[in-house]
């Protein structure tokens, strides 16, 4: 399989990283792109790791998401024999805008 990343989980990680090495120095930001890589080979390799995500369960298509670290969670799609990631979601958010924010 192979993945893909939507514009809103492109800005998302660029956005992230940018606060991380603004907050806690490049050693860190580097660490975190690090673990994002990781996690998109894991779903490669395993696309159906992650669970059913019970906040876009309404939603037609079924989203997933794989908890990357314990702050971060990846929400993705499985679209034929590619990885739509879609999200980049902290998990300190308001959970409600999980579903705005994807659809």
């Amino acid at each position: 399989m192979k993945t893909i990343l939507t514009n809103l989980a492109k800005q998302q990680i660029r956005q992230t990283a940018k606060y991380i090495h603004k907050e806690f120095g490049k050693k860190r930001r580097d660490e975190f792109i690090q673990e994002v890589r990781q996690a998109r080979h894991l779903l490669e390799s395993t696309p159906h790791i992650g669970s059913i995500e019970p906040l876009l369960a309404e939603l037609p298509d079924m989203y997933r998401s794989y908890v990357m670290n314990r702050l971060n969670k990846i929400i993705y799609r499985i679209k034929d024999d590619t990885i739509v990631i879609v999200d980049l979601w902290d998990t300190r958010r308001e959970p409600g805008k999980l579903v705005d924010e994807v659809k």
